[in-house]
């Protein structure tokens, strides 16, 4: 990942294009993590209720939606920042047959909890990033 969409950057979100959403999806889930960091799997970015007809997350502009809790302790986009060595970020991004009833700031587990039995598919995206 460049330098830009980081704690040594600008640490705003990158772009992001996806397409083949299928047609009966009633809303996107997005998920950032790195299962790398030390304390365990780090919530980077948690979005959720993105509308379904979306192509693309716009550099520096975080989706229409409802923003989740990070592992940062606060909603929206948090850039990778390790303390050392390569860590791998993925990107997940989840079309569901449902809107989620769950409220902004709810976390990522509580978000998979109510996942459970509506992902219609999925996809991933994996960047890396390493601090010299």
């Amino acid at each position: 990942m460049p330098s830009l969409y980081t704690c040594d950057g600008v640490n705003i979100n990158p772009p992001l294009v996806f397409g083949d959403v299928p047609g009966n999806s009633e809303s996107l889930v997005l998920i950032m993590e790195d299962p790398d960091a030390p304390a365990g799997v780090w919530d980077h970015w948690v979005v959720f209720n993105i509308y379904p007809l979306s192509k693309e997350i716009k550099e520096g502009n975080e989706p229409l939606g409802l923003q989740g809790m990070t592992s940062f302790g606060k909603t929206g986009y948090g850039g990778p920042c390790p303390h050392s060595g390569e860590h791998r970020y993925f990107f997940k991004l989840y079309a569901l047959d449902t809107m989620l009833n769950n409220p902004a700031g709810s976390s990522k587990k509580d978000l998979e909890r109510a996942m459970q039995g509506h992902i219609i598919t999925e996809a991933e995206l994996i960047g890396l990033y390493n601090r010299k």
